[in-house]
């Protein structure tokens, strides 16, 4: 019930009323699905051949305050919609602001640290090494970030790179489709998402967890499409399952991180090691019988 109602636009508080619990039950309890669907979605990832066509973009969100933004950086195979890969990329507050709030950032900045300019550039780079692999050739489709450049650049003729303008109509013969609908989605499916909510995650990692879960959602347990053709999720167009997954099958059985080679921003997430500079505590999950 947890995992639903956290990827049908429910915060952690209304879901706690819901069900009669405390909120700080239904954030442990989304930990420990993050990191069970992190390793999820990797297995998964392993178990397929590497995508040939790949839309990437990222979706612009903050935690705790307005003044501290990330980017949910996407990775979505074209022919099936399947969400490959994401990571995160935290940003310096930008846009139009008040003198009052230009001096916020810079005394925030002063005690806390300026975010890594090229936080995305890097981000960006995590992703296509664990995607592209040693394929002979990829397609991979962005708009014209400019930090999305350098890190294909390197690839040489092994990747094509196709940039779609930002300003292009956002339908269904864009190229960009298949990642932002899933922009769309997560704006509409989770609350610490949706713009101008008052439920941002707190915590950068609270959302990579609340990610985690919302991938595994789509792939295995939603219809790639609400019309036409039902039954037949992301998961099963790219032949990774046979079938629609439910609750049970994913979770029938505990994954063991241990038992498993993990790329680093995997590892940091699964061990709860992304800061929020904001706050004075960031405790990672160090529990070795709950790992």
């Amino acid at each position: 019930m947890i995992l639903t109602h956290s990827a049908n636009g429910m915060a952690n508080s209304q879901i706690a009323r819901v069900l009669g619990c405390h909120p700080s039950t239904v954030d442990r309890k989304l930990d420990r699905m993050g990191r069970h669907c992190l390793l999820y979605l990797l297995i998964k990832l392993r178990a397929g051949k590497l995508p040939d066509e790949i839309v990437f973009d990222g979706l612009e969100t903050f935690e705790f305050s307005q003044f501290h933004p990330w980017h949910l950086n996407i990775a979505v195979e074209k022919s099936s919609d399947y969400i490959l890969d994401f990571n995160e990329s935290e940003l310096r507050r930008k846009g139009a602001m008040t003198d009052g709030q230009k001096e916020k950032r810079m005394k925030l900045e002063e005690l806390h640290g300026r975010p890594d300019p090229k936080a995305i550039e890097k981000s960006t780079a995590a992703i296509f090494d664990n995607l592209i692999g040693d394929q002979d050739h990829v397609t991979v489709y962005t708009d014209q970030h400019h930090q999305y450049i350098k890190p294909l650049q390197k690839f040489g003729d092994q990747v094509t790179h196709d940039k779609t303008s930002s300003k292009d109509h956002r339908g269904c013969h864009n190229r960009l489709f298949a990642v932002n609908r899933y922009d769309m989605l997560f704006r509409h499916n989770s609350k610490n998402h949706t713009r101008e909510t008052i439920a941002p995650s707190v915590r950068r990692q609270a959302g990579i967890y609340r990610a985690a879960v919302f991938a595994v959602y789509m792939n295995f347990m939603m219809d790639r499409r609400q019309r036409g053709i039902k039954d037949l999720t992301p998961a099963m167009v790219r032949g990774v399952v046979e079938r629609k997954l439910s609750y049970s099958d994913i979770f029938d059985c505990r994954l063991f991180v241990f038992h498993y080679e993990l790329p680093e921003r995997c590892r940091q997430y699964y061990f709860r090691e992304v800061v929020t500079r904001a706050l004075p505590r960031n405790k990672g999950h160090t529990m070795k019988y709950a790992a």
